[in-house]
């Protein structure tokens, strides 16, 4: 089978990104540290599982490692080089670029060199940074900016401090990660910041964490809490959480689909693998399962159609 596949949630790791991480000692997500990465070996991984078109993110930490001078030109030196890979490969590649926030001016100069320059296909968010989630104001102004060019932001986790100062030592992937994504997704809800800003396409990595599970619980809150809450209304709780994309990365099996089915707009859902984090078992482990799983006719929109809709350049 030729390659055909749209994969929206696969990562880049620069040397520059590797080494402003060491410098900042922090490691990689998997304990084995950073996985090799060369964009031939993406290439290759591409051609063995079918994929078409990657569009490139760089993971968490992101670019800010606590200087907000050196954090804007990481992100510039990363956003210029996934636009090189861009131009070195226009079909096969794409990027959301990599912000220097929580350095909210830095990262409006970025979204315009990023998007109007550098012609990138989006913008990669972080959950959260520094513990504080996205859907707090500090970041209206970032995402009103997003919300005006109608952009495509894919949301990954991070590995806040609450999470790093846990008493258990499992790799941030297991869980923390998607209870990052969690908090942010309902933090998102319930400051209205969905509705917001209805226009950017927010494409919530691992199939919105625990979302999808926990969206009933989520919507009893206007019943639970009148105080806080009664102003929203269970259906609206709703509304808002089929109003995201969500990717299938690591999260392909039935077991994940039985609630993201549910509440999940079936147009919004978009293939991803989450290489090279994930190797090629998790990668095959993943299309076998999607396919067990769906209809031709679902497969088919999710490993490309639903994708297209976003990034019709790839077409």
């Amino acid at each position: 089978m030729s390659p055909h596949r749209i994969d929206v949630h696969i990562h880049a790791l620069p040397d520059a990104y590797k080494q402003a991480s060491r410098r900042a000692g922090q490691g990689a997500t998997i304990t084995s540290g950073f996985p090799a990465w060369s964009p031939e070996l993406e290439l290759a991984f591409m051609d063995r599982h079918q994929i078409a078109v990657a569009i490139n993110s760089i993971s968490q930490p992101g670019a800010h490692f606590g200087d907000d001078a050196e954090a804007a030109t990481l992100a510039r030196a990363l956003n210029r080089e996934a636009a090189q890979l861009i131009s070195d490969h226009p079909t096969r590649f794409g990027a959301f670029a990599v912000m220097p926030l929580p350095n909210v001016g830095a990262a409006l100069d970025e979204i315009d060199h990023a998007l109007d320059v550098l012609k990138l296909d989006g913008v990669g968010l972080l959950a959260s940074y520094n513990g504080v989630f996205l859907g707090d104001p500090l970041f209206d102004p970032v995402l009103a900016e997003l919300d005006r060019r109608a952009a495509a932001v894919l949301i990954h986790p991070a590995l806040p401090p609450t999470s790093r100062s846990l008493s258990t030592d499992y790799p941030g992937f297991m869980a923390e990660f998607t209870i990052d994504t969690t908090r942010a997704i309902t933090h998102m809800i319930f400051t209205g910041t969905i509705e917001k800003f209805p226009n950017i396409k927010f494409i919530v990595s691992h199939a919105g964490g625990t979302i999808p599970f926990l969206s009933f619980r989520l919507s009893m809150a206007p019943l639970i809490d009148r105080t806080r809450f009664g102003h929203r209304t269970p259906e609206w709780v709703m509304q808002q959480v089929r109003a995201l994309y969500y990717d299938t990365a690591i999260s392909a099996g039935a077991q994940t689909f039985g609630a993201l089915d549910v509440v999940a707009d079936p147009d919004r859902i978009l293939f991803g693998s989450d290489w090279p984090y994930c190797p090629d078992a998790v990668a095959e482990r993943c299309t076998e399962s999607l396919t067990a799983c769906l209809s031709p006719q679902r497969l088919a929109a999710i490993e490309r159609g639903n994708a297209l809709k976003l990034f019709p350049r790839f077409g």
